[in-house]
């Protein structure tokens, strides 16, 4: 089925309907670091069942969009092992409040590429096919090929999971929708470390008419493609 998502502020895309030819899922650090237990979110001591809220939901959404056959890309956070590329001040900050970058923590080195907190909790693992982008910043468009991936597969619309909502994934579709990327998020497949920033990173979406593009619950989404 070919049709449009109930979503704030405008039935999404704008453009016409969805078209599983030319969009994409987008998840975004699914990693025990960010909601597993002994990872980075969990040793800087923030509520972990914030930024898990979103798995049982994705896990829908991953299942449906699988079947009707869009193209999924997963991203992951991390460093090289030798940390060449963490900036000084991100290095800094993440150590000032106890849980730095590359120090040795329950899941390994925290944030380091190849150790156990780095990769994708099991609920949304890729699958064979599935792409996956590493990348060292918050938006996954720096320092990466997700841009010349999604261009070489005729992707022009985008729908958002993971976390963290204010940060990782706010980053991204701010920059996709720089591209022109045709940008939707999922609201209860998202969370952040807190509920306040939670609320105000979907609210500033809905700005302007849609300033980054638009929200809504997966159950719309799920009912645009018949699911």
């Amino acid at each position: 089925m070919r049709t449009t998502v109930d979503a704030d502020p405008y039935a999404w895309p704008y453009d016409g309907v969805i078209d599983p030819e030319h969009t994409a899922l987008i998840c975004i650090d699914w990693q025990t670091d960010f909601c597993g237990p002994g990872g980075y979110v969990d040793t800087m001591g923030y509520d972990l069942e914030l930024t898990r809220a979103g798995l049982e939901p994705t896990a829908k959404v991953l299942a449906a969009v699988r079947s009707a056959g869009w193209t999924v890309i997963h991203t992951r956070e991390g460093h090289r092992p030798d940390l060449s590329d963490c900036p000084p001040n991100k290095l800094w900050r993440s150590k000032n409040i106890g849980a730095g970058i590359g120090d040795a923590g329950p899941c390994g080195r925290i944030l380091v590429r190849g150790e156990p907190g780095w990769e994708i909790v099991p609920e949304v693992a890729p699958i064979a096919g599935e792409l996956v982008v590493d990348k060292p910043g918050k938006g996954a468009f720096y320092a990466t090929d997700l841009d010349l991936l999604l261009r070489r597969g005729g992707i022009t619309h985008l729908v958002f999971t993971g976390i963290t909502t204010d940060v990782c994934v706010h980053t991204t579709m701010r920059e996709a929708n720089d591209k022109g990327y045709e940008c939707l998020l999922l609201t209860d497949c998202t969370g952040a470390t807190d509920v306040g920033n939670y609320q105000a990173a979907l609210k500033m979406v809905t700005m302007q008419g849609g300033v980054f593009g638009a929200i809504a619950p997966s159950s719309a989404l799920l009912a645009a493609i018949g699911e």
